[in-house]
């Protein structure tokens, strides 16, 4: 597997992923029934990870992806069905096959989660061969 350095991932690069917010995408529907009906805060983790694999999609190698593999994020607004919400996310960060990120999420009115992100560039034939092994134990 090729070795990643910043000259191959620049510091600095984007990616943005945008979800409508659908029903099963309210904590109500996903986690439990007895919370308001507004976006899950996984569902948010989701757009903003989303978001780092887009920024570094043009970079990978055929037979490369990104796994997520660190999440440190605040989520600090309600967000309501039918809201379209955004997810932007900045390389800060490479170190070889590791990628950090700053992520944030909004809505169509304001900023509605921030934080830290990090991938791991992986081989994906490697990986497949490491989860047969864990299939088969």
């Amino acid at each position: 597997m090729k070795e990643y350095r910043v000259k191959d991932i620049p510091l600095g690069t984007k990616g943005v992923f945008t979800l409508a917010v659908r029903p099963e995408h309210l904590a109500s529907q996903f986690k439990d029934a007895l919370l308001p009906p507004v976006l899950a805060t996984p569902v948010m983790i989701m757009v903003m990870e989303n978001a780092a694999l887009n920024a570094i999609k043009p970079y990978l190698e055929t037979g490369e992806s990104a796994l997520g593999t660190r999440v440190d994020i605040r989520h600090i607004a309600a967000t309501p069905v039918g809201v379209r919400v955004v997810g932007e996310a900045e390389v800060t960060r490479v170190d070889g096959r590791r990628l950090e990120f700053v992520v944030r999420a909004t809505d169509e009115t304001e900023e509605i989660g921030n934080g830290a992100h990090e991938r791991m560039i992986v081989d994906l034939s490697r990986l497949s061969k490491r989860l047969d092994a864990k299939r088969a134990r």
